[in-house]
């Protein structure tokens, strides 16, 4: 079942709908409300629609939408416009509520949002321990590697990177503990809660919650001096610039970034270049597989294949 906290933003009709199902909350990854249409949910991997008490989909309504919006902006949705710009909010908890409708333009620019149509919520999961498999290949003698996390949408990514900080932060067997400073832009890594990080990131990580992720690298290596960096879905020149800044300041970097596959990364403008220049030592390479955050596979700067989720073993 859905936890209290996600409760608390689904309209009363969709909450009695969801409860009925009696679903399991850790496989529940996505809920869509689209006026007019089935109320669906991405469960274990799989589209599943919710249904009424008796026959038949709950079909999502205008007051539905208008409800959830509601309960998602604390009744104040003017305090959210510059998430809301940009297609999502994110609450409490590091869920992501993206939303769509008619773009309100100004100076060529998406001002904001109106009229919303439709909502996506993206359920955030802790999953201790799902990157224990990773860390006998991105640590050598005790040192953490520099390691991009390579991954399609919804498959895991920001669960993965977020066991990688707690168990750098707290020391594991392959690493012994590290400062760790976290530029959680979009509140999804630490999921903060008036700066406070809801989920747990270790005893040793700083997190800096929605700055952009060039200037907050910046801000935590004068202001923390952390051993390691961590950023989630880069792709800017900003973005590329300040990680290569943070190397040369001798910080480890974990990041990740929306690729099919590796040649798909391959064939990305600016991160081309710091793939063929070898910056980063491992790329982790989900898929949506039997879980989310199943690694299909791990390779080295060279894009030698060290692992591969077939064989379950070492290459």
């Amino acid at each position: 079942m859905l936890n209290d906290r996600l409760l608390r933003v689904l309209p009363r009709n969709v909450r009695l709908a969801v409860s009925r199902e009696r679903l399991e909350d850790s496989c529940m990854q996505e809920l869509r409300l689209r006026v007019g249409k089935p109320l669906l949910m991405i469960y274990c991997g799989s589209e599943r629609m919710i249904g009424k008490e008796r026959d038949g989909p709950y079909i999502v309504t205008k007051e539905d939408v208008k409800e959830m919006l509601e309960y998602v902006g604390n009744f104040s949705l003017y305090a959210y416009e510059q998430e809301m710009k940009q297609g999502f909010i994110t609450i409490e908890g590091g869920h992501r509520v993206g939303i769509t409708g008619q773009a309100i333009i100004e100076d060529g620019r998406v001002k904001n949002l109106r009229h919303i149509s439709s909502i996506n919520l993206r359920m955030s999961h802790e999953a201790v321990g799902c990157a224990d498999l990773v860390f006998p290949y991105i640590t050598q003698e005790g040192r953490l590697c520099h390691t991009l996390i390579v991954s399609p949408p919804g498959c895991g990514k920001t669960t993965l990177l977020r066991d990688m900080i707690r168990q750098i932060s707290d020391g594991n067997r392959w690493v012994g503990g590290m400062t760790v400073g976290v530029v959680d832009e979009r509140s999804e890594i630490g999921g903060c809660f008036r700066g406070v990080a809801q989920n747990n990131l270790g005893i040793r990580t700083d997190v800096l919650d929605g700055c952009p992720k060039a200037e907050g690298m910046s801000m935590l290596i004068r202001s923390m001096s952390p051993a390691v960096l961590a950023v989630d879905e880069i792709g800017s020149a900003q973005d590329v610039h300040a990680i290569e800044h943070a190397m040369h300041c001798g910080c480890r970097m974990l990041a990740t970034i929306h690729a099919d596959s590796m040649e798909d990364l391959r064939k990305k403008p600016l991160i081309d270049r710091m793939v063929a220049e070898k910056r980063f030592d491992r790329y982790i390479l989900l898929g949506k597989r039997q879980r989310v955050g199943q690694v299909g596979g791990l390779f080295d700067s060279r894009g030698n294949l060290l692992y591969r989720e077939a064989a379950g073993e070492p290459c």
